[in-house]
Parts: structure tokens; C-alpha cells; sequence
């Protein structure tokens, strides 16, 4: 966040901004000694600095970028976990460095920020799949299933709107880039939060977050623990993908009564509330002629959510999964599998289910830890 002031601050010419870059350094504080920092940078070894009583101590709020607006601080307020921009001494001569500024986010304030922007992200977010997109007007239609019943909602995108896509692979927000709005493409999934109207079918945007990925449906054929892979035949290409499972992918398996209760749900069967809110369970059923909820009620992202995690070797071949994926014809990332969803294929909207899970569970916090 700070480092886009440094680059307006740096100097135009090579020489002159290879001095300032030596002469200061960011990073997160690790250790506190006596008055020495232990500074880990974004890159490169730890390194040390010696804060004397003459140094210019400051505090900047997290996400602004302009340091005219850091206010004094005491060294006794560091703490290890906050981010700081150390400007160094160029004429101190003793074993360590010695700073002549230091400028820090607080690692409280930061998580304050988190908070907020989730709880934003939670109340005035909404997140479908594209339908149409007029980049003339500024305006992207979405469309979601609530309570088993397709929704459309319009995202109005302005001057001040901060447009974001998703890189390659990811579904990190910190790995976002930006876009134009004519980045979107129908078919696209994307997440918006913003001042809704009264009856939430449009949304004035301030930020907003879109990828294009590929959600597939099919049978396992193989699976490779060693590699992190396994086979899974499309049940829409009739052909067999390669599935990646990376660090950042999301296994879960439902249970039986759960995948019943979900498609029954995606059926349109089953009365609910905003979201697809589920039914808490009882022992006479909800009398809808559909299963009991699932044990702790919720929308159905959040029964998702709360899914057994698996791994690759817990996966049977010949069971069914369900997976939000990379683009890619033969060889994918999986973002977020699913199995036990035998039920699920049977439902005509199982695929939107899916799809607003890989964007709408964490995406609020992931949005926010920027």
C-alpha cells in the first residue's frame, strides 16, 4: 500500500533512485530489542536498525498511500507485526543502521480495517454469474438462485468504481489485478459491494471483483496423492481432464443428508429464505416434502462451508465431484472440489450453486486482508 506513495516519491533519474532505494527499506516488524528493529523486508533477508531518540517516529492509517498524512507516534507503540517504511542514516557509522524516519502501519489498525471491510463485504456485497455486460451504459447484469428461484441483479459501475480481475489460476484478492469493465464477459463470475436499493435489485458499485473459470461436473477415473492429481471424466465433454490440486485448493466432501437437503433445494422444492437459507432440522421434517435442513441451518454457501475437508486420497474412483476450476482443455487448477454430490448432478442448477460458492465463501475476507 505504501510502496505506490514511494514510487511518485522516487527520484526520475537511475543513479538517484537506486540511492533511495538503499536508503530505505518496508517490511514487518519481527523482533523488538532495546530500541533495535528486526525488520523482515517484502523480499530479502531480515534486517536490522538501530531507532535512536532523534528519529522521526510515524503512524499512517492502512490503505492510505500519501505519508503527508502520518501523524507522530512513540517507539514504545511498535510492536512486532506492524508494517514499517524505514528511512535510514546515511552517515551513521556503527554496527547497525541507524534510522533517521520510521513510518508505521499498526498491525491493530490493519486488522480493525479486515473487520470492517468483511462485515461491508458481507452486508453490502453480492456476488452471480455474468449475463450481460453494456460498457457504455456501465452497467453488468448478474444472475443468482435464491431459494430456488433465478434472480437478476444490476451492478452500476461509475467513475470511482475500482474494477478488479482475478489473475490466471487464482481466486486471491490480493493477486487481483486491475481491469476495464470491458475485461467482463458474460458467463464470468463476479463479486460487488456497494449501496444497494431498497429492493436489492440493483447495486451502485465501489468495488469490484470478476474472473472466468470453468466449473466441471463429472466421475473420478484416477487419483495421484503423490502428485496432487487426479482424472475426472467431464460429464459434459464425455472427456477425461487432469485435475491440479494446488496449495491454495478447497476439498470438501457433503454428507448424505446434506446433498439431499441441497438438491432438493436446487430442485425449487423447498421453501427458504435470502440466499438459499436452509431450514434448521427437526425430527418431523419441515413438511415441504423435502429432507430436514441440514444440522445448523444457514444459505447454502455457508452449508458448504461447513462440509467435512478432504484430501486427494479420500476421493473413491467412480464417485462423483463437482469442481470449480482454471480454464484449460485437458489439464486444470482446481479453485474448490466438492464430492458426495451424487444428488446434486440431478439438479438442473447444481452449477450455480458452485459457482457462487467459488466466489461467495471467503471472498469477503479475502477481500478485506488487503
Amino acid at each position: 500500500m505504501m510502496a505506490l506513495g514511494l514510487v511518485a516519491l522516487a527520484p526520475a533519474a537511475p543513479l538517484a533512485s537506486a540511492q533511495a532505494a538503499a536508503s530505505r527499506f518496508l517490511g514487518t516488524i519481527s523482533a523488538i530489542s532495546g530500541t533495535t528493529l528486526t525488520v523482515k523486508p517484502t523480499q530479502g533477508d531480515a534486517r536490522q536498525v538501530e531507532v535512536p531518540s532523534t528519529a522521526q517516529l510515524e503512524r499512517i492509517e492502512p490503505g492510505q498511500t500519501n505519508l503527508s498524512a502520518a501523524v507522530p507516534m512513540q517507539f514504545s507503540d511498535l510492536a512486532v507485526g506492524d508494517r514499517v517504511l524505514v528511512n535510514l542514516d546515511p552517515n551513521s557509522t556503527g554496527a547497525a543502521p541507524q534510522a533517521l524516519r520510521v513510518v508505521a502501519i499498526k498491525q491493530a489498525d490493519v486488522a480493525k480495517k479486515q473487520q470492517q471491510e468483511m462485515e461491508d463485504w458481507q452486508r453490502n456485497g453480492v456476488d452471480g454469474l455474468v449475463k450481460s455486460v453494456d460498457t457504455a451504459s456501465g452497467t453488468v447484469v448478474l444472475t443468482r438462485r435464491v431459494a430456488g428461484v433465478q434472480k437478476t441483479i444490476t451492478i452500476r459501475i461509475t467513475p470511482s468504481t475500482t474494477l478488479k480481475r482475478y489473475a490466471p489460476g487464482s481466486v486471491r484478492f490480493n493477486e487481483a489485478q486491475t481491469a476495464p469493465i470491458t475485461a467482463i464477459e458474460a458467463g464470468d463470475q463476479l463479486r460487488a459491494r456497494g449501496t444497494k436499493s431498497a429492493d436489492e435489485s440493483e447495486l451502485t458499485a465501489v468495488e469490484v471483483i470478476s474472473g472466468s473459470f470453468r466449473n466441471i461436473s463429472g466421475t473420478v477415473v484416477s487419483t495421484d496423492p503423490a502428485s496432487s492429481t487426479l482424472v475426472v471424466k467431464d460429464l459434459a465433454t464425455k472427456k477425461p481432464v487432469t485435475v491440479q490440486i494446488g496449495t491454495e485448493t478447497e476439498m470438501r466432501r457433503l454428507d448424505d443428508r446434506t446433498a439431499q437437503f441441497l438438491a432438493a433445494r436446487l430442485k425449487g422444492n423447498a421453501g427458504g429464505g435470502n440466499n438459499g437459507g436452509g431450514h434448521r432440522s427437526d425430527a418431523g421434517g419441515n413438511g415441504t416434502g423435502a429432507p430436514a435442513g441440514p444440522p445448523h441451518g444457514g444459505g447454502l454457501e455457508q452449508v458448504l462451508d461447513r462440509a467435512k475437508p478432504i484430501e486427494v486420497e479420500d476421493l473413491q474412483k467412480g464417485e462423483a465431484v463437482m469442481l470449480v476450476s482454471t480454464q484449460g482443455a485437458s489439464d486444470v487448477t482446481a479453485i474448490k472440489l466438492l464430492a458426495g454430490v451424487e444428488p446434486l448432478l440431478e439438479a438442473p442448477a447444481s452449477q450455480d450453486l458452485l459457482s457462487n460458492w467459488s466466489m461467495g465463501s471467503g471472498g469477503a475476507e479475502e477481500a478485506a486482508a488487503q
